[in-house]
């Protein structure tokens, strides 16, 4: 009995060590799976929500939560006509609103730590949720959509000799990610992270970065337009840059040891706003009537120039950053600028002058660990102060027409200033932020008007202000 049973044993052991053996293998095939993924796939993002107050009518986006500006007044009646009927004389503007939405609530993939000879590769996906909303002031109804925010490649080589002490390291980035002019953002939780006082955009693009040493990068893009694009005729289109057939182009230069960083650049756009126009011809006159006008092919365009600085200094728990931008035009990169026509040509053709427009913003934070700590749920406060400014010079040759001035939003504002002191609650992967932001517009009398000479809404100037509270919530993961 005991033989039988042990060449049964024996048997049976016989029989199961192939299918231990295959399910070993499974096991060490998806221990090698879990690994790669975890090497090389690094998911992310953060569920956020905004409460936001405030205090009168004003110019915003993504349901009202990336800000720009107060709206200028709107009075019901006249002076006159107030104290000939006896109707109150109110600012129609000066009406308060709340809202609160998690559409920016954001998830993103990054794919690093692949590597072929001397190349490394890399990409990121990132998407949020606030396409689609409609409305028609504040733009908060229905259901928000999937939205592209980047999507891009990378290339990289390093360690290339450039002398017997010195090395350098290129990284070449294709597909959509942050302007090179917008990559430095102030340290405010408000969506619009500093802007309109700073440029703010993603955009398709080709941008090289090469670190020469320690302490130099010099960076070259050439880039498109498709969500932030230039105005024109047909409003805000990237037909302009699509027929000019010329990208944008940048070129920048960063400097930066230990906690300093400094970078200078510029941008540099060239746009055709038309490709046909009417031309007025005397022969023509019979066939088109009195004017003698008839549609043919021009050959406007608009080349500007925009340069910019940015400083940065962080040690332990504080840090200082500051950015000032000189636009010509600027609308493209959310900015407050545009541009007019100053001449029309008997061919139909079109010349433009741009606006200029200085913005600068500082942004300054301190704080550190407080309360208990524990490795997994750290504790930071941290206290930040925003300061911005932009100052509009107008045009720099004289209009044709204020119908043919194309600018963001409105075309009478002269200057703005923003101040926002925020107090910012970490514990762990959550946030609690509490952001105070007053923004003050001066406007020209938009009854009387532009100056044609300058660009400027430059008579009858007043402030209007507004308070806006925003509190957010914050979720990484």
């Amino acid at each position: 009995m005991r033989r039988i049973t042990f060449s049964l044993l024996a048997l049976c052991t016989l029989l199961l060590a192939p299918l231990s053996a295959q399910e070993v293998a499974k096991d060490v095939k998806k221990a090698a799976v879990k690994s790669h993924l975890k090497q090389h796939f690094k998911p992310y993002g953060f569920i956020r929500n905004y409460f936001a107050y405030d205090s009168r009518e004003s110019m915003s986006g993504t349901g009202d939560l990336y800000y720009f500006q107060p709206y200028d007044v709107n009075y019901n009646v006249t002076p006159e006509e107030a104290a000939a009927t006896g109707v109150k004389r109110e600012d129609l503007n000066a009406v308060s609103s709340f809202r609160f939405l998690s559409i920016t609530t954001r998830l993103g993939l990054d794919i690093v730590g692949y590597r072929w000879r001397n190349t490394e590769f890399g990409a990121k996906v990132e998407v949020d949720f606030y396409a689609a909303l409609t409305g028609t002031v504040h733009k908060a109804n229905g259901t928000a959509l999937l939205r592209l925010r980047q999507a891009y490649l990378t290339l990289a080589w390093d360690s290339l000799r450039m002398n017997d002490k010195d090395y350098a390291r290129v990284d070449l980035l294709l597909g959509q990610a942050w302007h090179p002019m917008a990559a430095d953002l102030s340290d405010v939780i408000a969506l619009n992270s500093g802007a309109p006082f700073g440029p703010f955009s993603r955009t398709p693009m080709v941008k090289m970065d090469a670190r020469l040493g320690k302490y130099v990068t010099l960076t070259g893009a050439a880039l498109w337009q498709m969500q932030y694009m230039s105005l024109g005729p047909k409003g805000s289109s990237a037909e302009y840059i699509a027929y000019s057939k010329t990208p944008e182009a940048y070129l920048g230069l960063s400097i930066h040891d230990r906690g300093f960083l400094m970078r200078v650049g510029a941008d540099v756009l060239s746009i055709c706003p038309r490709v046909t126009g009417a031309a007025l011809d005397a022969s023509l006159q019979p066939i088109m009537g009195t004017d003698g006008a008839v549609q043919v092919t021009v050959s406007d365009r608009i080349t500007t120039v925009t340069p910019f600085l940015y400083l940065q200094y962080k040690h332990g728990d504080f840090s200082i950053k500051a950015k000032t931008v000189l636009a010509e035009a600027g609308e493209h990169l959310n900015m407050n600028g545009g541009y007019g026509v100053s001449k029309i040509k008997p061919g139909g053709s079109y010349e433009y002058t741009p606006t200029r427009t200085s913005s600068t913003w500082v942004s300054i934070v301190y704080g550190g660990r407080v309360g208990q700590q524990e490795d997994k749920h750290p504790q930071m406060l941290q206290g930040i102060l925003f300061g911005g400014y932009i100052r509009n010079f107008g045009t720099t040759h004289s209009l044709v027409s204020a119908d043919l001035f194309y600018y963001p939003r409105v075309t009478n504002l002269n200057r703005m200033w923003r101040l926002a002191p925020t107090l910012l609650y970490t514990v762990g992967r959550f946030q609690l932020g509490l952001e105070y932001e007053i923004t003050s517009a001066q406007y020209g009398d938009a009854a009387l008007g532009l100056n044609l000479s300058n660009g400027l809404a430059d008579r009858g100037l007043h402030w209007v202000t507004n308070h806006r509270l925003q509190l957010m919530t914050k979720f990484n993961f």
